[in-house]
This record gives C-alpha cells, structure tokens and sequence, in this order.
C-alpha cells in the first residue's frame, strides 16, 4: 500500500466519531439554524364595481388633501389605479391615500398587480419605499395625499 492510503486508514482510525462512547450518547446537543424568510405583502386591486354601486361611484369625485407621511401595512385592504403617476389605496377604516408616485418613474404593468414589501416597522412610507409592479418593475412613492369624497350635482 501506498503511504497517503496508510496515513488516510490511520486518520480515520483516530477521528473522534470512530469509537462512540456510550457515556456521551445521554448528553444533550444544541445546534442553532437560523431561518431568512422574505415576506411580500400583496395588496388586491379592487374591481370597478367593488363596495359602493356604479351610481354611487359616477357620482363621486376624490379631492387631495394634505395626506400622511407613512400609512400602515396592516391597515391596507385594496388598491386602485387612478392616474399613470398614482395609485388610491384603500384603508381598513374605508378612507383613501393616494400615493404619488415620483415624475422619473416608468410606465409600468400595474394592471397585472402590485405589491409592497414589507418594512421593519410596518409602515409604507413617502420618499422612502417603492410600489413594485408584478411584472419586475418599481417606482418610489413622492408622496400622498388623502382623499376625500365629494358628490357631483
């Protein structure tokens, strides 16, 4: 024989896992996995005819107002397009935010969906997290502004 197969034979002879001693099988082990998950939180785009009556909706007109600085993931139950440069989103409470998106943003496939990812802390925030279409692309939200219904004569 060879003397790397000998030195080999010898090593494996000598490795701790080669004799089990029957002491050490009755001692607990702990071992640690840690666990990356990335979780992507859909927001469903809401028919034309969704809660109110298509009279109802003929009817209404949205005025912007000073909206919020961030608005909370959890509290988001829909989302519509409006513009090419925004996106209503609808809140749990039945209030809108529209989200403005920044001038520098592409045309994107909206129309196929859409998503935000999540944040630490739980919010969607202006000048800091992004709307991603389904299709691959994103814009970063400028701003929003809260709307409010207002009935036409």
């Amino acid at each position: 024989m060879s003397q790397p197969v000998i030195l080999a034979l010898i090593l494996l002879a000598l490795a701790p896992g080669a004799s089990v001693d029957e002491s050490r099988l009755d001692q607990v082990e702990v071992a640690q996995l840690t666990v990356h998950q990335r979780i992507i939180i859909r927001i469903p785009r809401l028919p034309f005819t969704s809660r109110e009556p298509i009279q109802d909706q003929q009817s209404l007109s949205w005025s912007e107002k000073k909206g919020p600085k961030c608005v909370a993931m959890s509290d988001l139950v829909g989302a519509a397009i409006s513009a090419p440069d925004s996106i209503d989103l609808m809140i749990e409470d039945g209030s809108r935010v529209r989200a403005r998106l920044n001038d520098d943003c592409p045309p994107l496939d909206y129309y196929s969906g859409y998503y935000l990812k999540p944040t630490q802390d739980g919010m969607v925030c202006a000048d800091r997290d992004a709307i991603r279409s389904r299709s691959g692309g994103s814009c970063r939200i400028k701003e929003f502004k809260r709307l409010v219904a207002k009935t036409r004569r």
